[in-house]
């Protein structure tokens, strides 16, 4: 199943290398692994050897594969301006790559993406212009299918049972002895900044180490 997805992002990289990059980018490992914080990730170093070469690798997050697919793809490009930058010897980034600069912000708009500004990490937010969701879709480039792997971050309140939000009054299953969907008690936290998310089962305040920015509590 991960396969066809594995598929569809090697194809978006022919696609986008060619359409914004003139066929300039070498080959790349492209991979969907697990990466709860973060949409992708581009490894500045030749992290992978195939035969005789080295490759650099772009990771796309297997948590945020529920997206959309112009989203994924639009995550693919960001990482594929990083790779660009390196090539071409341009600053892209400070901070050990975390903050993005207004060089990273030119050369992204320029292939396709908006860009916005987010506390501490710059000219980061992305997102795909219309342009570039029409240059998807003119090339076949579609989800294969519904595929996400669930690894939000659980955290158990201070003062609860630790099960997971058993509430210990029967039955094996943790519905005590009721029939049909447990309501669950969790709630949804998210960072205004990156959108980095957990569940907890109180409120609590708790602060995203990426951005030093408040988790704030997601309304249903």
């Amino acid at each position: 199943m991960l396969k066809n997805m594995q598929e569809v992002l090697e194809y978006g990289f022919e696609v986008l290398n060619a359409v914004y990059f003139e066929n300039a980018l070498p080959p790349v490992v492209i991979t969907i692994m697990s990466s709860p914080r973060t949409y992708g990730h581009f490894t500045i170093g030749k992290v992978w050897k195939a035969e005789d070469e080295h490759l650099n690798e772009i990771n796309i997050s297997a948590e945020h594969l529920s997206r959309k697919i112009e989203n994924i793809m639009a995550t693919l490009q960001h990482e594929l301006i990083h790779y660009f930058c390196q090539l071409q010897g341009i600053a892209d980034t400070s901070q050990n790559g975390r903050y993005h600069n207004k060089n990273f912000k030119r050369e992204a708009e320029a292939r396709g993406l908006i860009i916005s500004y987010a506390k501490y990490i710059g000219y980061s937010v992305t997102e795909p212009t219309p342009e570039f969701i029409e240059v998807l879709q003119s090339h076949g480039i579609e989800k294969p299918l519904e595929i996400n792997r669930d690894g939000i971050m659980m955290i158990t309140g201070i003062g609860g049972n630790g099960s997971g939000g058993d509430d210990g009054k029967g039955g094996a299953d943790g519905t005590g002895g009721r029939t049909g969907k447990r309501k669950t008690s969790t709630r949804k936290f998210q960072c205004p900044c990156c959108g980095n998310s957990f569940r907890a089962t109180k409120d609590i305040r708790v602060l995203c180490m990426d951005c030093n920015e408040q988790f704030v509590k997601v309304e249903k």
